[in-house]
């Protein structure tokens, strides 16, 4: 934003005009049509009649560190504090489907998230956690199905029936060709992956989200609200029209796709971000798809913006999850995560963690901001926002449309979302968009003093325990497992029951990653 008494136009952070008064006639939209009431078509509103009034949003704080069982204490802690559901971060190794002893893991391990090589982690990972009525939301795309797999594996060691699982798995690799990265196989076989996991999901784990479609790795790379939601939904619909292409049902797997949105700092293009997409889903599902009222629902998650926290004067950043966190309510999110103000310099402490959670506790019990329904609807400026970005997130979506489908857009989505990021840096740099501590409001400090976990000696302790397994477990078993994986790799048949029979015979999320990468090779980007 601009200075009061400059020149300088005020604009949103999507370069959306800002003017100083909104009236009725900047806000054309037909109450009927564009808005409908909470919990009907086009869910502007939200996707339930009483929203918050009849169950708050799920407190779902985002955790996983070093190993299995330090993950899992923070679980405990984050639940004995109040947090209703759990949300798991696995380090880079498991995300690229190698395991803890691979050299190309050296220095990896656990460091940004926890580290899971197979069933043995998982089983410790959720230890004395109640599967069957605890929600848990895995952030997982290439290697999804393995870890899927593993959880419900560890369900059926405990008794626990499959339609009692209820969470969610990313599964969104679409997404990581764009802005992330985390990919291993060539774009068509990794959407048959995607595919087998709805397909598996809608048979066996009933309660289970099959995927959450994420613009918050899009944004975290620098993408504008825009654009967060018109690669987000065409990420979307690539999805269902694969599922359809397979012979899916529609109404067998649409209801449990789920997405995942960041919440950042300017309040009320985030908010209108949320209703815009609501809408957009909404109308595209029923359009285009023919979907019920069912599965034109966008529900979704909401983490707090990490690219917009700063190390310099960190406390800083307790107000902006703050703000960030009512934004996401505001919009009707159906879980959130809130991150803790000393994330731009370290893991979270315990500390950080509490208050993050507090956050949301506050902004449930004190703020008002549950008591009531979409509490923005009808303002002259929200509706304004939400009426101009579903407009230009369409305009996105029509783009897509013309260069074929979003496998072919990935260089332009990619480039699309480079510029936005080197234009923002050029606007913070020049000072047209100020960051308090940063280009303004700045203090000299002496740089932190952090206490980092030993990685190394972290690494050899989970290869370690890694070695301990394969001298256990039943080589024969193992190898036979693996064979089925690679035959059925090779033909049209759902692969997750195959990969849960692997990984109950304690093959490692390497191994099974391994025999795919022979058979299907790797994406060259």
């Amino acid at each position: 934003m601009g200075n009061a008494g400059s020149d300088q136009a005020f604009t949103t952070p999507s370069g959306i005009e800002v003017r100083a008064v909104y009236d009725p006639a900047d806000a054309d939209f037909d109450p009927s049509v564009d808005l409908g009431a909470p919990g009907a078509f086009p869910f502007t509103r939200g996707v339930y009649l009483d929203m918050y009034r009849g169950r708050r949003w799920t407190m779902r704080q985002y955790a996983g560190f070093g190993t299995a069982e330090e993950t899992n204490s923070r679980f405990r802690y984050l639940l004995d504090q109040g947090q209703t559901g759990l949300s798991v971060a696995f380090d880079l190794p498991t995300q690229m489907g190698l395991d803890s002893d691979d050299p190309r893991a050296e220095g990896e391990v656990g460091r940004v998230g926890v580290a899971i090589d197979t069933i043995d982690d998982m089983e410790v990972l959720f230890d004395r956690i109640p599967l069957g009525s605890v929600s848990t939301s895995m952030t997982i795309n290439a290697t999804a199905a393995v870890l899927l797999s593993m959880y419900v594996a560890v369900a059926d060691a405990r008794g626990i029936p499959r339609s009692d699982l209820s969470g969610t798995v990313q599964n969104d690799i679409l997404k990581e060709f764009v802005a992330r990265g985390t990919y291993i196989y060539p774009v068509e076989p990794s959407l048959r992956l995607v595919t087998d996991i709805f397909e598996f999901c809608a048979a066996e784990v009933p309660r289970w989200n099959s995927i959450s479609i994420s613009g918050y790795h899009m944004r975290e790379a620098g993408c504008t609200a825009v654009q967060e939601i018109a690669f987000t939904l065409g990420n979307a619909r690539q999805y269902v029209r694969g599922a359809l292409a397979r012979g899916l049902d529609l109404e067998g797997f649409a209801p449990r796709l789920s997405f995942f949105f960041a919440a950042h700092n300017d309040l009320f293009e985030e908010v209108a971000k949320f209703r815009a997409a609501r809408r957009l889903w909404a109308r595209m599902m029923r359009d285009e798809f023919g979907g019920s009222d069912r599965s034109a629902r966008l529900r979704f998650h909401t983490q707090t913006g990490g690219s917009t926290l700063t190390a310099q004067q960190p406390e800083n950043n307790i107000v902006r999850v703050a703000v960030q966190a009512l934004a996401a309510v505001l919009g009707g999110t159906q879980s959130l995560h809130t991150n803790g103000y000393d994330e731009a310099l370290s893991l979270p402490t315990e500390a950080a963690a509490k208050l993050a959670l507090r956050t949301q506790q506050i902004v449930a019990e004190e703020s008002g901001a549950a008591s009531t329904a979409d509490p923005l609807g009808g303002s002259w400026y929200v509706e304004s926002l939400t009426d101009e970005l579903e407009t230009k997130a369409r305009h996105y979506l029509e783009r897509i449309d013309e260069l074929g489908d979003v496998a072919r857009a990935i260089p332009f989505m990619s480039e699309e979302i480079h510029q936005a990021a080197y234009r923002w840096q050029l606007e913070l740099e020049g000072g047209e968009r100020r960051v308090v501590g940063v280009n303004c409001y700045e203090e000299p400090t002496d740089p932190p003093r952090l206490e980092q976990p030993d990685f190394a000696r972290l690494g050899r302790e989970q290869a370690a325990r890694l070695a301990r397994i394969r001298a256990d477990r039943d080589d024969g078993a193992v190898t036979s497992a693996l064979r089925q994986v690679d035959e059925t790799a090779g033909t049209s048949e759902n692969l997750v029951p195959v990969i849960v029979a692997a990984v109950k015979a304690r093959a490692t999320i390497g191994e099974i990653s391994g025999v795919l990468r022979d058979r299907w090779g790797t994406f060259q980007a």
